[in-house]
């Protein structure tokens, strides 16, 4: 596996520290502003700080979400897949979910310009 250029993983690190303390503006920090977002919890995409902004709100006011990156993979200069554990937890604190996710950014100058949520290669199941 390539070495990553750490200014990345650690933009990555602070944007998924930022989502599980439901810091937005620390968020947004890792994030270009027009941003494309995938709105996993209800389908489709997001796009710009606002639109996160409310997706998120909406998202955190229904279900308990704490994503934790496990490993890093660069896929080009570009495009870094992370291996993410997921636990959602309803706002009562029953266990919804608890499961290994993939993430796929777009980093560009510096910040993060989309995000997919994806399949995990079969070899990382168990990194």
């Amino acid at each position: 596996m390539p070495d990553l250029p750490s200014p990345k993983v650690e933009l990555l690190r602070a944007a998924y520290a930022a989502f599980n303390n439901r810091d937005l503006e620390a968020a947004f920090a890792t994030m270009a502003p027009d941003v494309e977002w995938p709105r996993a919890f209800k389908g489709g995409v997001v796009r710009g700080h606002q639109e996160v902004r409310a997706y998120w709100t909406e998202q955190w006011s229904q279900i308990d979400p704490h994503v934790e990156p496990v490993s890093f993979h660069s896929e080009s200069p570009a495009h870094i897949l992370v291996d993410v554990h997921q636990v959602v937890r309803s706002l009562d604190g029953d266990l919804l979910g608890d499961e290994h996710v993939a993430h796929r950014f777009t980093i560009e100058n510096g910040l993060i310009q989309s995000m997919e949520v994806c399949q995990l290669p079969p070899s990382n199941h168990d990194v």
